[in-house]
């Protein structure tokens, strides 16, 4: 294999999240391998993980690969992504075993630095290079170490969180964790703030009661139950608990855009990084705005070079006092802080909106190549920095590969409805004929 061609696959090992696949036997000899590679970078690490039924198996997968390499391995057991972050910082690395937001059949590692960051692409590629090279060693036996248990993370994590927040409020809040890895920390957390918690699928399980993204589609339980309990508020976490979503007292789905815009308003930030799919109405709000590939990673690589605020519509949130990893635990005491002050609903109703319009189509990336060329005179401009997005005199329209799954996603704003829906179909038609073509 030449040079350009291992870069090439060095390439598709790192998605805008870390490392995801279906588990199988190969996924999980790449997991031990990718802890031989940590092992050899890094002396201490710790892990943890989420729900999901094949968490253990990769975990242990990946501690064998960083005992075999003579690390420091703790293991911190079931946590959030944030948690795990946090206690990173007394270690070298840290490494999540989650696919996030995947269906159960996935999992995944995320890796991450003592300040909570993802790792860089520099570290990425190092990573991708050893891995490709196989350009790591095993430890002597007599330099392999005991893996040690590290039961402290959540109670470290909800006490820093709990240190920014001495407000107590009776507010009934409804929290939908969908299985995951926050049924063991938001409700805890949220009933030391004094509220009073209404749990809906707060049992760990790989499974998941519900689509483990916690998009509007698959939150429509959670509305019936805030509603229905005449609650103040929902809040729904995804597998790892590095999204949160907002279900406001009238029971509406809260967009990704304007929960963005009002955490950012409540942190005073001036300088807010985003993702190039964010709404155009955060420029309008008089936030130093800049933009990023999408992908937490690259938020947090971003705001590591300055910044008050980060996070995507998707619902990740970053918080730079606590760490640079989106942290839903601490949004969630934010959002409720919030609502003790004034109702979510007029909070979001007091935020100016464009329609905004995102799906996706099943395809590999490789479309991607085709489209710039059917797309070419269609707008103004068009920006390569992330997939393509094109501008228009009333509205923008981004088409991108995913970083985690199989899919061409597609997001059009505009200043109306019709626009909105005419940029995407634009986008929609474009992806299905490339793929007819293929």
């Amino acid at each position: 294999m030449n040079k350009m061609a291992k870069k090439s696959s060095r390439m598709h090992l790192f998605g805008s999240s870390g490392i995801r696949g279906v588990v199988d036997r190969e996924f999980l000899q790449r997991t031990h391998e990718i802890g031989l590679v940590l092992g050899n970078l890094y002396r201490s690490v710790i892990v943890g993980c989420d729900t999901r039924t094949s968490s253990d198996a990769m975990k242990f997968a990946f501690l064998s690969g960083l005992l075999a390499a003579g690390a420091q391995a703790s293991d911190a057991g079931v946590v959030t992504t944030p948690t795990l972050a946090y206690a990173s910082r007394h270690f070298h690395a840290g490494a999540m075993i989650t696919a996030s937001h995947n269906p159960p059949e996935y999992n995944g590692i995320k890796l991450l630095n003592p300040d909570g960051s993802a790792f860089s692409s520099a570290q990425r590629e190092q990573v991708e290079e050893m891995l490709s090279d196989k350009s790591y060693s095993l430890a002597h036996w007599k330099e392999m170490k005991k893996c040690t248990a590290y039961p402290g993370a959540i109670d470290q994590h909800l006490e820093r969180v709990l240190a920014d927040f001495t407000l107590k409020t009776a507010l009934r809040v409804v929290v939908d964790c969908g299985g995951g890895a926050a049924c063991l920390t938001t409700p805890q957390l949220l009933f030391r703030l004094g509220c009073g918690v209404v749990t809906l699928h707060c049992q760990p399980s790989g499974y998941f009661a519900r689509g483990s993204e916690p998009t509007r589609e698959n939150l429509a339980e959670l509305r019936h139950v805030v509603k229905d309990t005449r609650a103040n508020l929902g809040i729904a976490h995804d597998g790892d608990a590095d999204r949160v979503a907002v279900i406001d007292d009238k029971g509406r789905f809260v967009p990704g855009d304007k929960l963005l815009a009002i955490l950012a308003l409540e942190m005073k930030a001036k300088k807010v990084i985003t993702t190039s799919d964010a709404s155009m109405l955060l420029d309008g709000l008089g936030f130093q705005v800049t933009r990023t590939k999408v992908g937490d990673a690259f938020v947090s690589e971003e705001l590591s070079r300055g910044g008050d605020f980060g996070g995507e519509p998707s619902g990740c949130f970053i918080f730079p006092s606590v760490s640079l990893c989106p942290d839903s635990i601490y949004a969630a005491a934010k959002i409720v802080q919030l609502a003790a002050q004034a109702k979510i609903s007029a909070l979001i109703d007091q935020i100016p909106s464009y329609p905004v319009l995102r799906g996706s189509i099943a395809a590999d990336r490789e479309v991607m190549a085709y489209l710039k060329e059917s797309l070419r005179e269609k707008a103004s401009s068009i920006d390569t920095s992330d997939g393509l997005k094109l501008a228009f005199a009333d509205g923008w329209l981004l088409i991108r590969s995913s970083g985690t799954e199989p899919k061409i996603r597609i997001t059009a704003e505009a200043s109306t409805k019709e626009r909105a829906r005419a940029l995407y179909d634009l986008g929609a038609k474009a992806i299905k004929e490339c793929l007819k073509a293929q």
